[in-house]
């Protein structure tokens, strides 16, 4: 086993806690880490009550930033924070920050290296009756284009409190995509994100599903269905969408006769595209991408716009047995 693979040997105690969106899990470490450090800063466009950072905002106000519904300022405010030594999370809804302000993410930012923490809430359709201009479904495909960037999305709360911990330390610029809705635990209790490593529930010798965000724990459901029809699917966790934990994917890749990709995101430009783009320099395999099929996404509950784009635990697993035929 690689020095660079996690695996499920660890403690499981997170699977009894009860579901938290990963939001407010952003929230309370945000807390916590500015009663530990007094460089950490905090820049919201108007949303902090959404966004979860009102709570520093109570906590610190002498550093918390309401920049308004004026996003572009707040980026640009973030990374002038972050050349005076500070380090800023600067947090909207993920439409709004990798879109409206993605020049000055790319300029003042990724270009210049800048110190800048871009926490976004409200990723992918599970945003819900906001509809398709709120729903963030393009954003890890502009985060990830950009160098110098890194992009993370965490599975569950427990990852996302370790994210935020890990990122507040790593020096450069940071894109952690966060969600509205609650989502169940997956990890181990005593899991310990790092930054381009990959966690492996388990590799499998019929298909391996690589995963982020709240589809993993729905990768973890499809591959119990599977198993019960004899077909053996391994699960990992690619947290860091950029950059890939590379080891674990070929490990994947030649223990399995499929790859299958699943995120909450188009599958234009996101984890299925980078997965996709290493393995066919590296190690060509079949590989089915499930996700957002190059449409916007419309107003409804969480759970029905799953079903309605493809994305539950049934949906999978009907994806795959067709997929291995």
């Amino acid at each position: 086993m690689g020095e660079k693979t996690q695996n499920s040997e660890l403690k499981t105690q997170n699977s009894e806690k009860k579901p938290k969106a990963t939001r407010d899990a952003y929230g309370d470490t945000l807390m916590e880490l500015g009663q530990k450090r007094s460089d950490i800063v905090v820049l919201d466009a108007d949303l902090s009550c959404s966004t979860k950072t009102n709570k520093f905002a109570k906590a610190f106000p002498e550093r918390f930033f309401n920049m308004g519904i004026a996003e572009q300022d707040m980026i640009g405010t973030a990374a002038g924070l972050a050349l005076t030594g500070k380090v800023p999370f600067a947090s909207t809804f993920a439409v709004f920050e990798t879109g409206r302000a993605w020049d000055q993410i790319r300029l003042t930012v990724c270009y210049s290296n800048t110190n800048v923490k871009l926490i976004a809430t409200h990723g992918g359709i599970t945003v819900g009756e906001d509809g398709a201009s709120h729903q963030a479904l393009e954003d890890i495909a502009l985060m990830r284009a950009l160098p110098n960037m890194t992009v993370i999305v965490p599975a569950d709360a427990a990852e996302t409190a370790s994210v935020i911990n890990t990122v507040a330390d790593y020096r450069g610029p940071v894109y952690v995509r966060l969600g509205r809705a609650r989502v169940p635990y997956v990890l181990p209790d005593d899991y310990n994100f790092e930054i381009g490593r990959a966690f492996t529930f388990n590799i499998g010798k019929d298909v391996n599903i690589i995963a982020a965000g709240i589809m993993v724990a729905t990768a973890k459901k499809a591959a119990a269905i599977l198993a019960k029809d004899g077909i053996d699917a391994g699960v990992i966790n690619m947290s860091t969408i950029k950059p890939l934990d590379e080891e674990t994917l070929l490990r994947a890749a030649r223990s399995s006769k499929l790859i299958i990709t699943a995120e909450e995101h188009s599958i234009i430009g996101g984890l299925g595209s980078a997965v996709s783009e290493f393995l066919s320099e590296n190690h060509p395999v079949p590989v089915k991408r499930i996700g957002i099929n190059d449409t916007f996404g419309c107003s409804g509950d969480s759970e029905e716009l799953l079903k309605f784009h493809g994305l539950s635990a049934e949906d999978m697993m009907k994806t795959i047995k067709e997929a291995l035929k």
